[in-house]
């Protein structure tokens, strides 16, 4: 029976690992773009005002500009609060305190899902190279179930993509502080959201990340008391490794090697990487459900093992589900409908 079961184990896995390369690479517009550290887009970071280039090697001073974020890491995400939310039909706009040179990027939309007599609403942050009407499914259920969603359209994705692009490329690629500025926005333009919902007059307030949004969710709500409910869906570590090791981000890969290495470009990206904060998001009183794939190979399940054992580390109030399948797969029956259950049933005992 034994030898049965493994040999089962050995078949379904291998099952899952080739829908998980047919869904992934079912995508043939993916580019190979040149490495670039980017050093422009660090201009109109807080922690860049004070410290100038002055001779330091690329790499080098991008290091400190990520020591210095950390020290400061609420100035780095702080903003100014839009004055000029404006709901149009069902999609909320507003300008995003973070400017790009991209207008399209710079107007934030989030279309919205109003529940009927309550005060309790999330934020809906999809995973990278997502689009609509992705995620909005899970919007309509917790809708049905009395909870208010915004599905925030992230930066560089759906009508906020620059001309001449078909994908994400600018959220996450080979330029290095590019990179982290599409964060930093993606970051801002979350808590945005949030004060939008509380003009509103919700008051019991949660999110909702996957993949990419999962890192996003959770550095908006290590810097914002207001979050009470985090679902992080498809939870993964620093954000160099998922990058370095992925299936998805291979073309990436190609121009990062040979210009960087791993343990250099942890460095590089520490101040966008969920580990920096796993002390500060565990002093604040947060209920957090995370949820991988023991099959993924987009974001391999060891990644997300440190993440467990960060919230164990660091005493967060949390919950894991591990689900039989990959990063794709999860959006396939039966595992996106599990998992639709994971998330709502979580959000509806703790908002």
């Amino acid at each position: 029976m034994n030898a049965f079961l493994r040999l089962f184990a050995r078949g379904y896995r291998s099952w899952i690992e080739k829908q998980e390369a047919e869904l992934c690479f079912r995508a043939t517009d993916r580019v190979i773009r040149p490495f670039d550290y980017g050093l422009e887009w660090a201009q109109n970071w807080p922690c860049a005002r004070e410290f100038p280039l002055n001779g330091h090697s690329p790499a080098t001073y991008i290091v400190e500009l990520n020591r210095r974020a950390l020290q400061s890491s609420h100035e780095f995400f702080a903003y100014k609060r839009p004055t000029a939310f404006a709901l149009r039909g069902r999609w909320l706009e507003f300008t995003s305190p973070v400017v790009s040179p991209w207008p399209e990027n710079n107007r934030v939309r989030a279309l919205w899902f109003p529940a009927s007599k309550s005060n309790r609403a999330v934020v809906v942050l999809p995973h990278w190279n997502a689009k609509l009407p992705e995620h909005n499914a899970l919007c309509r259920g917790l809708q049905r179930l009395g909870i208010s969603a915004l599905r925030l359209s992230l930066p560089y994705h759906d009508a906020r993509m620059p001309p001449g692009l078909t994908r994400a490329d600018y959220a996450v690629s080979a330029n290095i502080c590019r990179t982290i500025d599409a964060t930093r926005q993606a970051v801002i333009d979350t808590r945005c959201c949030f004060d939008w919902l509380q003009e509103q007059g919700f008051t019991r307030l949660g999110i909702v990340g996957t993949s990419l949004g999962s890192c996003y969710a959770f550095l908006a709500s290590a810097h914002d008391e207001r979050i009470r409910a985090n679902v992080f869906n498809h939870c993964s570590t620093y954000f160099a490794d998922p990058v370095w090791e992925g299936l998805s981000t291979r073309h990436i890969r190609q121009s990062l090697e040979g210009n960087v290495d791993l343990e250099t470009l942890r460095h590089m990206w520490l101040c966008i990487s969920p580990p920096s904060y796993c002390a500060l998001y565990g002093r604040q009183k947060k209920r957090s459900k995370l949820i991988y794939t023991r099959y993924d190979t987009t974001f391999p399940p060891h990644l997300s093992e440190q993440v467990v054992e960060g919230a164990r580390l660091y005493g967060w109030d949390y919950e894991v589900t591990v689900l039989p399948c990959g990063h794709y797969t999860l959006g396939q029956f039966p595992f996106k409908y599990i998992a639709g259950y994971e998330i709502c049933t979580f959000l509806l005992r703790n908002l």
